[in-house]
């Protein structure tokens, strides 16, 4: 079998633009020019945009729109929410949880402010990468300011049990942030029946622009509508309630707008087809490559994702071979593609150095077809075995 184009299975570091986004965000460009800011005409009808574009992706989250933060990005959210709360409460406590198993953008936040006097509780997870609630409970203290668990992990697709972790941060008076980066407009999301206090989202992983992102900010941050729980990062004017100034990207808003309008039309049929190529590719790769391992939760995975661990081979070496063959994979996380260490996910779930280091990760997305798994599927199992012919890592 062959195929004309590159085949593109690496959905969960970004997705290309959906058309119907792209003629959107063309059309702003050319006629929505102005500052919101602006009291004339043609920067009102900018801020007009920016007042409708909150709308779908409130209504995705069950949210109101007047808690809905534009950013730059899902770092960007995840950086306000831990920042935001840790330096707005620093006088309640000094005291975060969160996870072994997040991405970067709160990892690296958290070990930040371990510089700074705060302590911060990392909580391990099971070989499918659940977080355990039992040591959740235990793990909080009076100086317990925040709870940072993302709703699906980036690599692995494992699926957290929200709902739960919201109510017990609900129950001690904890803020809830969550990363659902990977999971927004993918599953659903209802931050009112999970009680989530603040969610980062990116648009570039739902078909929309990059460089645009969104935080949801419970009750426009204050805690039971008295004193803030979240202090800004930045300061200059008045943009977004004064949570994240400077002057908003009109054009690339409309666009997330749009691709969240899009993902919810579609959300509940997309997520049934890329199940069935998902379980393909999971099912024939374990039938064609021995020491074939599925990695991540059964059943409780975003519908998108496979990771798999093929023993006796690097995963680099995987990627090279198949990139030759035009077709874009992963062996993990986008932003730590460059780094030689293992993935902390994959060690966390108790994989050896050696296995974490043999990882594979297929996204899936709108844009994938039968035949590009299929293509994907006759490829793969042969450059398994030539690179095991001349691997150091010997049965």
């Amino acid at each position: 079998m062959t195929l004309s184009e590159d085949v593109y299975l690496d959905y969960a570091a970004t997705t290309p633009m959906d058309p119907r986004v792209i003629e959107v965000i063309h059309k702003h460009f050319k006629e929505t020019y102005g500052n919101p800011s602006s009291l004339h005409s043609i920067g009102q009808k900018a801020a007009k945009m920016l007042y409708k574009s909150r709308e779908p992706i409130a209504s995705l989250l069950n949210a109101d729109r007047r808690d809905i933060i534009f950013t730059s990005s899902g770092t960007e959210a995840d950086n306000m929410s831990i920042q935001g709360v840790a330096m707005q409460n620093k006088t309640r406590g000094n005291h975060i949880i969160t996870t072994s198993i997040e991405h970067h953008a709160v990892e690296n936040p958290c070990k930040t402010l371990e510089k700074r006097g705060f302590k911060v509780t990392y909580l391990p997870v099971d070989k499918y990468g659940l977080v355990d609630l039992d040591e959740l409970k235990e793990s909080i203290t009076p100086k317990t300011i925040l709870i940072s668990v993302m709703l699906a992990n980036n690599e692995i697709g494992t699926i957290e049990p929200i709902s739960e972790i919201g109510e017990i941060a609900k129950d001690h008076d904890i803020v809830f942030h969550t990363d659902a980066v990977q999971a927004f407009g993918k599953i659903p999301i209802d931050v009112e029946q999970m009680n989530i206090d603040l969610l980062s989202a990116s648009a570039h992983k739902i078909y929309g622009p990059k460089g645009v992102g969104m935080l949801f900010m419970r009750n426009r941050g204050f805690i039971n509508g008295g004193e803030l729980f979240i202090r800004p990062l930045m300061f200059g004017g008045g943009h977004e309630k004064n949570m994240r100034p400077s002057t908003e990207n009109v054009p690339g808003i409309v666009g997330f707008a749009k691709a969240v309008e899009i993902c919810k039309e579609e959300m509940s049929r997309e997520a049934k087809r890329q199940e069935r190529l998902r379980d393909k590719i999971i099912d024939e790769c374990q039938k064609r490559i021995d020491e074939c391992f599925l990695n991540g939760h059964p059943t409780e995975r975003l519908p998108n994702n496979v990771n798999l661990t093929i023993r006796f081979v690097e995963g680099e070496s995987i990627l090279l071979d198949l990139d030759s063959e035009k077709i874009a994979a992963s062996t993990g996380s986008a932003c730590s593609s460059k780094s030689a260490d293992p993935s902390h996910v994959l060690r966390a779930i108790g994989l050896s150095h050696q296995d974490a280091y043999g990882s594979l990760r297929v996204s899936i997305g709108r844009f994938t077809t039968e035949s590009e798994i299929d293509y994907f599927l006759d490829k793969l199992p042969p450059i398994i075995s030539r690179l095991r012919e001349i691997s150091p890592f010997k049965k």
